[in-house]
């Protein structure tokens, strides 16, 4: 039983959410390293939403809101994780949801499936029923993209993502969002908008920043995205990180 007043509550609980999806079987053993490297790069951060972060989860729902066809790329961490927030973000800025794997199974997919399904989410894309079209240039499970869904999007949010596939999702033509607590990663590097928090904070602070934009119009949210630089947002986010001592 974790106790709330261990300083670091907030960080042991997620840490706890991993081990039991790992525990039903749908999250991948690998899973566990990458989410103790992004827990690792959080601790630097300070465990908090940091102004260049905000600034870039301001551009992420702007382009959202304007795309035709915008969908999230959820793995195993961010289901285990964020599958709530995952749903009332989509649902906040119209998005579809779809499933994409690099420790891709039939097993697998068909749990998180229904996950979603018992979340109140019937329509999950990239399921085992979905038609599945492959994205030549990537050579490993995450070629898969649902016909309706990432292969044909103009929006792509890829939280927790591996760089190689960001890479060539964006050299598709696609507008690619992720959410990387590491600005130096491949993924950071290769994203139209690269948000350097972590998804628990982040999804549900879009939603709410999803509600206010709805309200705005279309030149508003043309002038947040043209006035963004994700080169230079991601140094200022590196300025952040507590590495030395004072």
């Amino acid at each position: 039983m974790l106790s709330k007043s261990h300083p670091r509550y907030e960080s042991l609980v997620l840490r706890e959410k991993i081990v039991k999806a790992s525990k039903a079987g749908y999250l991948a053993d690998s899973a566990m390293i990458a989410h103790g490297r992004g827990e690792a790069f959080d601790y630097l951060l300070g465990e908090k939403t940091t102004l260049p972060a905000k600034r870039a989860m301001y551009v992420t729902v702007a382009i959202m809101l304007l795309s035709k066809n915008p969908v999230i790329s959820v793995n195993g961490n961010t289901v285990a994780l964020a599958i709530d927030e995952v749903i009332e973000f989509a649902k906040s800025v119209n998005a579809k949801i779809e499933i994409n794997l690099f420790y891709r199974s039939d097993e697998r997919v068909d749990k998180i499936t229904e996950l979603f399904k018992n979340h109140g989410y019937p329509e999950i894309l990239g399921s085992n029923d979905d038609e599945i079209e492959y994205i030549n240039e990537i050579k490993n499970p995450r070629a898969s993209a649902s016909k309706n869904g990432i292969y044909t999007a103009d929006t792509v949010l890829v939280p927790l993502e591996d760089g190689d596939r960001a890479e060539i999702l964006a050299r598709s033509g696609k507008n690619i969002i992720t959410i990387d607590l590491n600005p130096l990663s491949r993924t950071s590097r290769m994203s139209d908008v690269s948000i350097v928090d972590n998804v628990v904070r982040s999804l549900p602070f879009m939603t709410k920043i999803a509600e206010d934009l709805k309200l705005q119009d279309k030149k508003l949210l043309l002038d947040i995205i043209e006035e963004y630089d994700n080169e230079e947002n991601l140094k200022e986010s590196l300025k952040l990180f507590k590495i030395d001592e004072e």
